[in-house]
């Protein structure tokens, strides 16, 4: 008498590799939706900390530089909540000093220091010398050297639409604060700009 062998429905998803991606798939999308939407009804992950303002028109523009020339990828700006971390940097990030960054520039790569807490801990003239030539002022840095950003200008006409953009988004700027930004700009280097913006970072909780 011959012996049937009944398919359970787990053998069924091993041998099926169509269904096993689609199966992977929803498990993944529904572990991301859980971890992800409570965020958006959480007020310390979308309300700005007390003090925190949108960049102005320099510092937006410092900011574009500094994502246009790759800073980004040695340079965190996350300070993790571990005492090493917050001895050497200062307190730790938190998701409400982000809310105004269009994307964030969180990270776990770390070549050079964390840069979320620079502002105000150098000169501008120690950030002119440290772009224009980093080994004159850290004479074991490995950073290249950005002189290109002294004679290169901010592009006052970029300003009004990518401020507009940002409005849209949920940035604050103001019609006044748009239509002042090209003047602001006027006549700005882009090393001036990238100043603007490192002075800036992380200043809102100090």
């Amino acid at each position: 008498m011959a012996q049937t062998h009944s398919v359970s429905g787990h053998e069924k998803i091993e041998t099926s590799n169509f269904l096993m991606i689609v199966l992977i798939l929803v498990a993944v999308a529904i572990g991301g939706l859980v971890e992800i939407v409570p965020l958006f009804f959480q007020r310390s992950t979308t309300q700005p900390v007390e003090g925190l303002k949108p960049y102005t028109a320099l510092q937006l523009a410092g900011r574009d530089v500094y994502i246009r020339e790759g800073c980004y990828n040695c340079h965190s700006q996350m300070v993790r909540p571990f005492r090493a971390e917050t001895l050497r940097y200062g307190p730790y990030s938190v998701a409400g000093e982000f809310v105004y960054d269009h994307p964030f520039q969180w990270g776990s790569k770390r070549t050079g220091p964390d840069l979320h807490r620079v502002g105000g801990r150098y000169s501008d003239e120690w950030h002119r010398v440290h772009l224009n030539n980093p080994r004159d002022v850290v004479p074991e840095s490995n950073m290249p050297a950005y002189p290109w950003l002294a004679t290169s200008n901010v592009n006052p006409s970029d300003m009004a639409p990518k401020m507009k953009a940002l409005r849209v988004v949920g940035v604050p700027y103001t019609d006044d604060e748009i239509a002042k930004a090209a003047d602001e700009v006027k006549g700005k280097s882009e090393l001036d700009a990238v100043i603007a913006y490192l002075q800036v970072l992380g200043t809102a909780r100090k």
